[in-house]
């Protein structure tokens, strides 16, 4: 049975975090009944993050040789069969709750594509918690998604180019706003999915510096 969707996980050595994201995809995906696959993009990893994704539950793993979060995804999408498309991290864990809902919404309404509220796994700084709150207020207001848990129609990523190669951060917030331009133009919307958040490590408030947040950037993918 060909999928309806696919799901894309890039990772950069990050067999540590693979089996828990994994495990909490595959949860996921089969609490719907909808065909899915999920692809793991091994982004020239040096440790086992190959082997460990095909041991949890990947059903490919796609290589990019080159180091870039934008090329890993697009690896990713070029090697999918889904026309609904879901980006997730490698340290990213999702619900099935929010999962049934971006497919829904990608399904069922006039919708472009979207993202959702994070929450962080792990000790937060005083700082941390400053630029999480700023980061969903900022996500909500412009609509724009974190690059943990970001999806959309194939159509819509095939007609914007996918990420932009020549970013090597805030490539979501770019993305995020070519795809609602697109949309608009074809009155189709973009959202920020509130009720069911998704948990990603709190590493990413160490490798960004609060002050982006202030930029309206977001916490790396």
């Amino acid at each position: 049975m060909r999928p309806e969707y696919s799901i894309i996980i890039p990772a950069y050595n990050e067999a540590a975090e693979l089996p828990a994201t994994l495990t909490a995809i595959r949860k996921a995906m089969q609490a719907t009944a909808i065909a899915g696959e999920c692809i793991v993009v091994d982004n020239n990893s040096s440790d086992e993050t190959h082997r460990v994704a095909l041991a949890h539950g990947a059903d490919r793993v796609v290589y990019e040789p080159i180091n870039q979060i934008a090329r890993a995804r697009n690896a990713g999408a070029a090697q999918s069969r889904g026309q609904m498309l879901i980006f997730i991290d490698a340290d990213t864990r999702i619900a099935p709750p929010l999962l049934t809902e971006a497919l829904r919404r990608l399904e069922t309404s006039p919708c472009v594509g979207g993202g959702s509220t994070i929450k962080f796994e792990g000790e937060v700084s005083r700082i941390g918690r400053f630029g999480i709150a700023l980061w969903e207020r900022i996500s909500k207001l412009t609509r724009t998604a974190a690059g943990s848990f970001l999806f959309c129609r194939r159509d819509a990523f095939d007609a914007v180019g996918g990420y932009d190669q020549s970013l090597y951060a805030s490539e979501e917030v770019r993305f995020s706003r070519q795809l609602k331009k697109w949309g608009k133009a074809q009155g189709l919307h973009f959202t920020i999915l509130s009720h069911a958040p998704a948990y990603t490590s709190a590493r990413k408030l160490k490798w960004s510096p609060a002050r982006k947040f202030s930029a309206g950037s977001h916490l790396w993918s």
